[in-house]
């Protein structure tokens, strides 16, 4: 027996994140090293005998970016229907390679940050930007984004999605069932978005105000105690004891990051 999961993933990398840049809605493509990333993840966390099972899968929401939409695809989660984004003239997948039932959805509520006037700047550069006009160091997690979101803009979308999650997929069964479902039951779900909104959702998830989000940081190095994740990064959201009041954080981002690493063509860790 199981507790529903929702895993998290963070899109690719891009040009602008590998060099630091805030991108919220510029559209760019995942550069090269990104897409063979994620096809590692894919192989080394997809699959019957990995973290992520395909066919416990219930519903997948996707961010309307087309680098988080990419990364789907390239996780290759093995999904019934076309992807929403793709040709209606395109014929459905191949019985043989079809994973999981899940559908795709489309949610605006799990798009990146708005950054507004700070769209496409480094860390750096906002900092210098508020020093010579005599603002305070720069908080997204308290001050927001001048022309963009507030974190009350990001928390109010963000706690309707897990409404969403929880009362379509979670709740029922596990009232049902006592937190606990059959191995071989559509539980699972999978969210395929960016950094800082899927930090904000994580914190959401356990009740904690945006305003603690220095704590949960998506980086490869582990600066503070929280989640820590990189472009590519997957963590994974669930329930204590069972209990659909005890929302909780199970894995970060840092054990993608040795696994993908490690895995060979197959998916499997390599031998030293």
């Amino acid at each position: 027996m199981t507790t529903p999961r929702v895993f998290i993933i963070r899109h690719g990398e891009t040009e602008w994140s590998l060099n630091g840049r805030h991108t919220g809605t510029t559209e760019l493509p995942l550069t090269s090293n990104g897409e063979k990333r994620i096809r590692a993840t894919g192989r080394a966390l997809v699959g019957d005998d990995r973290l992520i099972v395909p066919s416990k899968i219930a519903h997948i929401y996707v961010s309307p970016r087309a680098r988080a939409q990419r990364t789907l695809e390239l996780l290759d989660v093995g999904c019934r229907d076309n992807l929403p984004w793709t040709s209606p003239s395109k014929p459905p997948p191949h019985e043989s390679i079809v994973r999981t039932n899940a559908k795709v959805q489309i949610t605006p509520d799990i798009r990146e940050w708005d950054y507004g006037d700070y769209e496409g700047l480094t860390s750096h550069q906002i900092r210098e930007q508020r020093k010579e006009t005599g603002e305070p160091v720069w908080d997204i997690w308290k001050d927001g984004c001048p022309g963009g979101e507030s974190p009350e803009d990001v928390a109010k979308r963000l706690d309707r999605l897990i409404g969403d999650i929880r009362g379509r997929w979670h709740e029922g069964i596990m009232n049902a069932h006592g937190g606990k479902v059959e191995d071989t039951g559509e539980t699972d779900v999978l969210l395929v978005a960016h950094g800082h909104i899927l930090r904000a959702f994580a914190m959401r998830w356990i009740g904690k105000g945006l305003t603690e989000g220095v704590s949960l940081l998506l980086e490869v190095r582990v600066l503070t105690e929280g989640l820590c994740f990189l472009a590519g990064g997957v963590g994974t959201l669930s329930y204590e004891h069972h209990s659909m009041n005890e929302p909780a954080i199970l894995l970060g981002g840092a054990f993608m990051v040795d696994v993908v690493e490690n895995a060979g063509q197959d998916g499997k860790p390599k031998k030293d």
